[in-house]
């Protein structure tokens, strides 16, 4: 018996619930595979049969083509693992958060910086 649970209405937003994580588990396997620096020089060689080995969707394919947080995100990943991912590139986090909302990494950072007040 499952329990059916109403999924709120937030614009601009992708909610992360078992829905999304079954959609994005090859994704975000693929992802955590990027904490052995030897599967990231293998990704680096060849993308597509990276994603490939791990049975990406074509729109997962497509978001990593594109390096598009958003996309991937839609695409069933989880930050916590797409931040491995991201960190091929040396980004972080912070600069995730930015490509997601629109911001420089700095406007980001200050708008962080300011909900803590």
């Amino acid at each position: 018996m499952s329990i059916a649970y109403p999924k709120p209405d937030i614009p601009g937003t992708t909610l992360f619930d078992g829905e999304q994580a079954m959609k994005g588990f090859a994704l975000n396997k693929m992802c955590f595979s990027f904490n052995d620096a030897a599967n990231r020089e293998t990704f680096l060689k060849d993308e597509d049969a990276y994603c490939a080995r791990f049975g990406l969707t074509s729109p997962q394919r497509e978001a990593i083509r594109n390096r598009n947080v958003l996309e991937l995100i839609a695409a069933g990943g989880n930050v916590y693992y797409l931040a491995k991912f991201a960190g091929i590139f040396k980004l972080d986090v912070q600069d995730l958060g930015a490509q997601q909302t629109g911001m420089t990494k700095d406007e980001f950072k200050a708008k962080l910086v300011a909900a803590g007040r």
